[in-house]
């Protein structure tokens, strides 16, 4: 079977409609438990609706990079996959949202603020917010779960779903330890640069696309060195992906980013572009060093956002981390050009580069 024309938006809906299937099954399922669980079910299919979807696309043409799936039924079994990858991520939404205290994901209420105010609106007994944040850590829970169950029912080749499951297992611990580094950190209320790209890079940048990248090449049955030049590609990709990430929680527009503006901030997240910020300002402004770092976490205005904002980009730290995204790209496509990945899919890995790194800010 011949490598496909990239059609991203088909590919989206193909997902879409593989990810709905798999949760209608599954609410079919749990129907005994009765209208709090078909709750619990209707929360999951929105956690998984919309997205740019990046993982799964990253999946797929890590088989790619491979080879081309050898008919309808394998191809089938892979978007599967990439779907599982799908269900990973909405788990650590869910959980980030709770731990962030996040009011809102992709401009709807976050589930565990979702499900605190039902509690409100129905008058039942005990916290609202504990209710939420239960309901929060069992979703999340429930689709890790189910994205374990979607990997192993995918419908490839046993041998094949077990070297995928091992790298999918790597992520899972990968992203959790990552998790825990960032919630210490935080903690603490301190950062350099250093430590805040450690974060970074557990936390999402592996498993936003090097990851992605081995659980769909071991599906097709890749040898060493093409898993080796995927994290070549994929490891500066991820952290580019990132960095972009950070600024867009700073600088962002919220109707592209579907939070609020200066989110990042009001969360008090320790970015490399805050470390980076803080470094630079407290050797010439200790005052407005003390300030940005007094401010972060703090419930603030439009007009405090501004001055956040304003703070960032005269310390010099948004022009670095542009240049820091420019200079991983450049490693990660350089890596990618010099591989033994095959012609059609470096073409489609170099689009999906820019459209992790390339959003607006």
């Amino acid at each position: 079977m011949t490598s496909p024309t990239w059609d991203a938006d088909a590919f989206r809906s193909r997902l879409q409609s593989t990810l709905d299937a798999f949760i209608d099954e599954q609410g079919r399922a749990l129907t005994p438990l009765g209208p709090d669980a078909a709750r619990l079910v209707r929360a999951a299919v929105d956690a998984v609706s919309g997205g740019k979807r990046l993982r799964a696309m990253f999946c797929f043409w890590g088989f790619h990079a491979v080879r081309a799936p050898s008919d309808a039924a394998e191809e089938t079994a892979l978007v599967r996959a990439a779907a599982a990858l799908e269900l990973l991520h909405a788990s650590a939404l869910v959980h980030d949202d709770l731990m962030d205290a996040s009011d809102t994901r992709r401009g709807r209420p976050s589930v565990h603020r979702a499900f605190a105010t039902r509690h409100q609106a129905e008058g039942w007994r005990g916290d609202p917010e504990q209710y939420g944040a239960a309901a929060a850590i069992l979703l999340g829970d429930l689709l890790l779960s189910w994205a374990d169950e979607l990997l192993r029912t995918c419908g490839a080749a046993s041998e094949q779903v077990l070297a995928a499951l091992r790298w999918f297992d790597t992520t899972r611990s990968e992203v959790i330890g990552g998790q825990f580094l960032d919630v210490s950190v935080q903690a603490r209320g301190a950062a350099d640069a250093e430590q805040s790209m450690t974060v970074l890079r557990y936390k999402s940048a592996k498993y936003s696309v090097e990851r992605p990248l081995h659980v769909g090449a071991a599906l097709a049955g890749a040898p060493d060195e093409v898993i080796q030049a995927l994290s070549a590609y994929g490891v500066p990709l991820g952290e580019a992906f990132q960095l972009r990430d950070d600024l867009l929680g700073v600088f962002g527009d919220p109707e592209v980013t579907g939070k609020p503006a200066g989110d990042d901030l009001t969360e008090g997240k320790r970015t490399v572009l805050v470390a980076l910020a803080l470094d630079a300002l407290d050797s010439v402004e200790p005052e407005a060093a003390k300030h940005l770092d007094d401010s972060l976490g703090l419930p603030l205005s439009g007009t405090e956002v501004a001055e956040l904002q304003r703070l960032i980009v005269r310390s010099g730290a948004q022009a670095q981390v542009e240049e820091r995204i420019d200079a991983l790209m450049e490693r990660s496509l350089t890596a990618l050009d010099r591989s033994a990945v095959r012609p059609e899919a470096k073409a489609t890995l170099r689009t999906l580069a820019a459209a992790a790194t390339q959003r607006v800010v």
